[in-house]
């Protein structure tokens, strides 16, 4: 008996396995493909000119950052602590925020990590803290009593602040270094806080101090637009060797101040504040052409 030959040949479009239809495209990683998007949306990139070519930069410096988002907490610190009619506090936090505001430059310009991130960030977190706060605190402790007056001047000093912020910006580079064109708005700042502290502390709530108020925010909000020159103190060496006598008047500032800081403190800005029109009314009496 004869058996028929088995086809045994393999048969490879028969027992090919089909085409996975999702083959060739590629499946994202659920949770590392959202964290991975998330930061590539985020991030800043920045360009700059370095040796005459353009480099762009992914990512921003820490360390200026932190010094400029804690000056920001103070001043928002600030805001909270005179809406609850903690006035002192809300005055200490703005000093706060100025020497916070002072050293995030320095520290950039020490570690080099100086950024337009940086500037622009550091500009919003002034007019937060030197802008906002002092119009709020001066505003909630005793220029409300006055009525509509006491909010427009308290409007004044911000949008003042906003346009010396702006104007700097604007100027920055093209001026002497050794003066500013208007009134720092960290010293503005400082002499609305000074004044609350002061006059809070002595519990002076009269019509007449509510009018002296009045008349300091609006003073500070108008220099600071002004064109008077105020000196930067940037010519100053930090790193150059001085007399030992200098050392002595830091050390009795700091025991004066510690005294009655209020009063010390607004002596202090008063007298920078004063100090602008001083000095230019006397460059104007000095260049007037003398009467025959």
């Amino acid at each position: 008996m004869s058996q028929e030959p088995r086809n045994t040949e393999h048969d490879n479009s028969r027992d090919a396995p089909e085409p996975c239809p999702t083959e060739g495209k590629r499946e994202p990683p659920a949770e590392e493909d959202l964290a991975a998007a998330f930061v590539r949306e985020t991030e800043v990139i920045e360009e700059s000119i370095e040796n005459g070519k353009k480099v762009r930069r992914k990512g921003i410096y820490l360390l200026p950052n932190l010094f400029t988002t804690s000056a920001l907490f103070a001043g928002f610190f600030s805001v909270v602590a005179g809406i609850n009619g903690d006035f002192t506090a809300a005055a200490v936090a703005i000093f706060i925020a100025m020497v916070l505001d002072g050293l995030d430059g320095r520290v950039a310009r020490l570690t080099n990590t100086q950024s337009a991130f940086g500037a622009e960030y550091d500009s919003l977190s002034d007019m937060l803290s030197f802008g906002v706060a002092p119009a709020l605190v001066a505003f909630t402790w005793i220029l409300q009593d006055i009525g509509k007056t006491g909010w427009v001047v308290a409007f004044l000093y911000v949008a003042c602040a906003a346009l010396r912020l702006a104007r700097f910006n604007v100027q920055l580079g093209s001026v002497d270094k050794k003066w500013f064109i208007g009134l720092p708005s960290p010293s503005a700042a400082a002499f609305v806080a000074a004044s609350v502290w002061t006059f809070h502390s002595f519990d002076a709530e009269a019509f007449g101090f509510k009018l002296l108020m009045l008349f300091v925010v609006a003073t500070a909000g108008i220099l600071m637009v002004s064109n008077i020159r105020y000196y930067s103190f940037k010519e100053i060496d930090l790193k150059g060797p001085v007399p030992f006598v200098v050392l002595l008047a830091i050390v009795l500032g700091f025991v004066v101040i510690s005294v009655e800081p209020s009063v010390m403190l607004l002596l202090l800005f008063g007298a920078y504040v004063a100090s602008g029109p001083t000095l230019a009314a006397m460059r104007k009496m000095k260049h007037s052409p003398p009467s025959s």
